[in-house]
C-alpha cells in the first residue's frame, strides 16, 4: 500500500483520543491528520483534510456522532465513517448504519482490531469507488436471483434476505429484493423496514413500469438494499399478475445490478414467471426425507420446462448431519450437486429473525454468515465471468 490511509479522530474525551493515536502509531499504513472533540467539529474537519477514515464517537455534546456520521456521509459521499462505542447492542449498529456509517467497532478494543477495521474499510471504499467510476461508463448487466423451495419452512427468506445484503455489502452494487410471496410475505419483517409502499401501491399506479417510477415504492434498508414489499393482506395478492411481475423485474434490470426474488413455496403462475425470470434459482432443501422428496419433485418440474443445469442451484440449509442423512443423500436422491449448504445455528438466526438485524451484518463470524458468503462469493464470480463473455462477444463483433 503505497498511499497512507488518512484519518480523523473523533471523540469528546481527549485522553480515548490520545488511546487510540497511540494503538495506531506504529502502524505505517496509517497516518492521522486530525482530531475533533464532537459532531459539529468532526463536519468541519471533514471538509479541511477530506480524509479516508473517520473514526467517529457516538455520544458527544453540540452534535452527537449519529447526526454528524449522516451529514458527512450526504455531503462527502468518499470519506468513510467508523463508529466506536462503548454500546454494543443492535440498535446502535442500526442507527449506526443508516446514518451511513461503513462499519462498527465496539470499546474498549485491540490495536490490530482497529486497524484491520481500518484497512478493510478503506479497501472496501476503494472498491467502491472504481466501481461507482466503472458504472458511469457501461450500462448496467442485471443478474436476477430467485430463491425458490417447494417446501415451507426451510428458511426461504431469511436465505433471500441474508444474499441480498451481502450482496449489496461485498459488491458495493445496487440491489433490489423482491417479496414475491404474494399471500404470506415476511420480508419486510425479516428486515425490519417501515411498511409505506407495496407491490400493489405500484400496480395501482399505473400498468407500465419503468425503473424510475418502480423505484417510488420500494423502500430503503440501512444495508443499501431496496427491497419491493409483498401486500399487507393475503387477498390483494389476486390483483397481482404474472404479466406485472415480469414487467417490474424487466423494468429494474436497468437501475440494478442484483435482483433477488423471494417466493411461495408452491408453484403459482406468478411464482413460475419468477423462476423464468432468473439467470439462477437458489432452490433451498432441508436434509430430512419429505424436504427431499419435495425437493426432487420440484426439480422434475423445473427440467420439464427445460431449465438448464447450471441455473438451478440446490442450497443445503439447516444442515447438520447427526440425524441420519448428509448432504451426499441429498445429492445421490436428486441427482443434482449441491451449490452450497448453510450449518444449522438456530440461536443466530431465530435472534436475527426476531430482531430484524440480517446476520451476514450483525453476525458475521457464525458459520451460517459464512455459509451465504459463499453463495454470494459463487453468485459474483459468475457474473463476472458472464460479463468478460459478453467484452470478448462485443470485441469480436466490432
Amino acid at each position: 500500500m503505497d498511499k497512507k490511509i488518512n484519518v480523523v479522530i473523533v471523540d469528546d474525551i481527549k485522553e480515548t483520543r490520545n488511546n487510540i493515536k497511540t494503538l495506531l502509531q506504529f502502524d505505517n499504513r496509517i497516518e492521522i491528520v486530525g482530531e475533533a472533540e464532537n459532531g459539529q467539529e468532526a463536519i468541519e474537519a471533514a471538509n479541511t483534510y477530506m480524509p479516508d477514515i473517520i473514526l467517529m464517537d457516538v455520544n458527544m455534546p453540540i452534535k452527537d456522532g449519529i447526526k454528524a456520521t449522516e451529514e458527512i456521509s450526504l455531503t462527502f459521499p468518499n470519506i468513510s465513517v467508523i463508529i466506536i462505542s462503548v454500546q454494543g447492542d443492535q440498535e446502535y449498529l442500526r442507527k449506526a448504519m443508516s446514518a451511513g456509517a461503513k462499519d462498527f467497532i465496539t470499546k474498549p478494543f485491540s490495536g490490530d482490531d482497529l486497524v484491520n477495521t481500518i484497512i478493510k474499510t478503506y479497501d472496501i471504499g476503494q472498491i467502491r469507488r472504481q466501481k461507482n467510476s466503472q458504472k458511469n461508463k457501461e450500462k448496467v448487466s442485471a443478474k436476477v436471483i430467485t430463491v425458490f423451495s417447494t417446501k415451507g419452512g426451510v428458511g426461504k427468506t431469511t436465505i433471500a434476505t441474508n444474499i441480498a445484503v451481502s450482496l449489496a455489502k461485498e459488491t458495493g452494487e445496487r440491489v433490489a429484493l423482491i417479496d414475491c410471496d404474494l399471500q404470506f410475505g415476511n420480508v419486510g419483517i425479516f428486515l425490519n423496514v417501515p411498511i409505506k409502499n407495496t407491490i400493489v401501491d405500484l400496480i395501482k399506479e399505473s400498468n407500465e413500469f419503468d425503473g424510475k417510477l418502480i423505484e417510488e415504492y420500494l423502500v430503503p434498508h440501512y444495508s443499501g438494499v431496496n427491497i419491493l414489499l409483498s401486500p399487507i393482506k393475503p387477498e390483494y395478492s389476486e390483483f397481482i399478475t404474472p404479466s406485472h411481475i415480469e414487467k417490474i423485474v424487466n423494468g429494474l434490470k436497468d437501475k440494478y445490478h442484483y435482483i433477488v426474488i423471494d417466493t411461495s413455496s408452491n408453484m403459482t403462475e406468478t411464482v413460475l414467471t419468477c423462476l423464468d425470470l432468473a439467470d439462477k434459482v437458489l432452490f433451498v432443501s432441508t436434509i430430512d426425507l419429505p424436504t427431499i422428496k419435495n425437493t426432487k419433485e420440484g426439480i422434475e418440474i423445473m427440467e420439464s420446462l427445460n431449465y438448464s443445469k447450471d441455473k438451478i442451484c440446490i442450497v443445503a440449509n439447516k444442515v447438520n448431519e447427526q440425524y441420519g442423512i448428509k448432504i451426499k443423500d441429498l445429492e445421490d436422491t436428486i441427482k443434482y450437486p449441491v451449490f452450497a449448504n448453510i450449518p444449522e445455528d438456530n440461536e443466530t438466526i431465530i435472534t436475527s429473525i426476531n430482531k430484524g438485524f440480517p446476520f451476514v451484518l450483525t453476525r458475521a463470524e457464525t458459520k451460517c454468515a459464512k455459509g451465504i458468503l459463499s453463495i454470494t462469493e459463487k453468485l459474483t464470480d459468475d457474473q463476472e465471468q458472464n460479463d468478460k463473455k459478453k467484452s470478448i462477444f462485443n470485441i469480436f463483433k466490432k
